[in-house]
């Protein structure tokens, strides 16, 4: 399994009404995207800044499943109206905008 940070940007003024949309996501998506391989999915935000980790099987197989799924469409063409977008990686999709350093629960000495 991997761990991939990603960080997005919101449109102004839309914060309280993205978080009021994440307070319970549907549940048809969850279920879309645990069978992509997501095996969970968090957000962090601080100000218009959302910072999220994914975890998956192998997050680019993921995207691809997701990207052809009606559901996650629906999804995403619904959350445009709050997420300017994605920050860009010239290295690819894997590692896109934060660059993992370290974790102390992975530690062992």
């Amino acid at each position: 399994m991997t761990r991939l940070a990603l960080h997005s940007r919101l449109i102004p003024g839309t914060e309280e009404a993205y978080e009021t949309e994440h307070a319970r996501v549907w549940p048809e998506l969850i279920t879309v995207m645990h069978a992509a391989g997501i095996k969970d999915w968090s957000i962090w935000r601080s100000g218009r800044d959302l910072f999220h980790l994914v975890e998956s099987d192998d997050y680019e197989s993921a995207v691809a499943y997701l990207r052809d799924n009606s559901t996650d469409q629906r999804w995403q063409q619904h959350m445009s109206q709050f997420v300017e977008g994605f920050a860009e990686n010239p290295e690819g999709v894997a590692g896109q905008s934060l660059r993992h350093v370290w974790t102390m629960s992975e530690q062992t000495d």
